[in-house]
């Protein structure tokens, strides 16, 4: 019976790898305890709870870069932060603590460390994000999703690649049944096209300009989502353009994809950002991608998470100051006018892919607490 601390918060993609872990390891040890530490006005306060998990809070702010007033405010929360781990360490008594990112994992990592608590952290991204490049240099274990990943981190006998962990519902999607729920015919290809969880404003107005050539040339079917925000928006940018998509049998425009397993399994080829979590999904299922990395992230790290899917030949890559609807039509249509081209894409990404990374990880964590 094991008594584990998992932190990390934020965003969605500290906070979905820090649950599917939490889940493996509460499917082996239907006896152990889970506590789940994150920040009050988080993602995760609410994520956590909903997934059955306790939860409890502790007070830490995200560092600005350029020294200011708020760089000193952040610092005294930071030292409030580390009091408050103290503290719920002290109460819980973890058997080992594990990290996935965001500011609210260094300090109770740091006071797990100070306390000899066995401490594991785990990395999403090509690029490691400060947190983890700090927690890195003194974690008994590092998990992360990206071979390049390695090299940001000391102590190389104690850094593993095990993938991203993903929601286990990815794997079981049928494309007859997607083909069917979504309307679309067999035989001719499908691209699903997203801008992550919320939509993204620059790859809306590309596809707007591609769904306009589509609906005359034709050439694929499109699943395009737009993000619950900028849905309306979308419709009316259409609208002008003379385009009726309520009409079309080969173009469906939605504002969020719920059932994403069935999106994916009905996918020839996908158009998205790089973000680790999204990229893990799609590499899970084998789909080919064709990736705009946001350039507003931290570090820019969402194109080296793209790179790496490039070098290995299951991704094409258009930075955001090449998208343009002609431009990303013209790829598109070349990609899925090559069959070939496609399964060469659709094998490279089936071999990057890790169904299997909450398993991995979960065993170190309990290698870790028996070392």
């Amino acid at each position: 019976m094991m008594r584990v601390i998992v932190t990390g918060g934020g965003t969605g993609g500290h906070i979905y790898p820090a649950l599917a872990i939490a889940d493996t390891l509460r499917s082996r040890d239907k006896d152990g305890h889970i506590l789940y530490v994150g920040t009050a006005g988080g993602l995760e306060s609410r994520l956590v709870p909903e997934r059955g998990y306790r939860f409890r809070a502790i007070r830490v702010k995200g560092f600005r870069r350029k020294l200011s007033i708020d760089t000193v405010k952040s610092t005294v929360e930071l030292f409030k932060g580390l009091i408050d781990a103290g503290k719920v360490i002290r109460e819980f008594k973890p058997d080992v603590v594990v990290g996935t990112g965001g500011y609210v994992a260094g300090p109770v990592l740091m006071m797990a460390h100070l306390r000899g608590i066995p401490t594991v952290i785990h990395e999403q991204n090509v690029l490691p994000g400060a947190t983890n490049r700090i927690l890195g240099r003194f974690v008994d274990a590092v998990a992360v999703s990206f071979e390049e990943a390695v090299e940001y981190f000391g102590r190389k006998d104690r850094v593993f690649v095990t993938g991203n962990p993903i929601r286990k519902e990815i794997l079981t999607g049928s494309k007859a049944e997607a083909l069917k729920e979504f309307g679309f015919v067999s035989g001719q290809p499908v691209v699903l096209s997203f801008g992550g969880s919320k939509g993204s404003v620059k790859l809306n107005r590309a596809m707007a300009e591609v769904i306009a050539k589509l609906s005359s040339e034709g050439g694929f079917q499109l699943l395009h989502t737009t993000g619950e925000d900028h849905y309306s928006a979308f419709l009316e940018d259409l609208e002008k353009r003379g385009v009726k998509v309520e009409a079309s049998k080969s173009i469906k425009v939605l504002p969020y994809l719920h059932r994403m397993h069935q999106g994916l399994a009905a996918a020839d080829l996908v158009i998205t950002s790089a973000g680790a979590i999204t990229l893990a999904e799609i590499t899970a299922v084998g789909v080919p991608a064709l990736l705009v990395p946001k350039s507003y992230v931290a570090g820019n790290h969402q194109e080296y998470n793209a790179r790496a899917l490039e070098k290995k030949g299951a991704a094409v890559v258009l930075t955001e100051k090449e998208l343009d609807g002609a431009a990303l039509y013209n790829i598109v249509s070349e990609l899925v006018g090559s069959r070939q081209r496609l399964q060469s894409m659709k094998k490279a990404s089936r071999m990057l892919g890790k169904i299997d990374a909450a398993e991995k990880i979960c065993d170190i964590i309990v290698k870790t607490v028996n070392r």
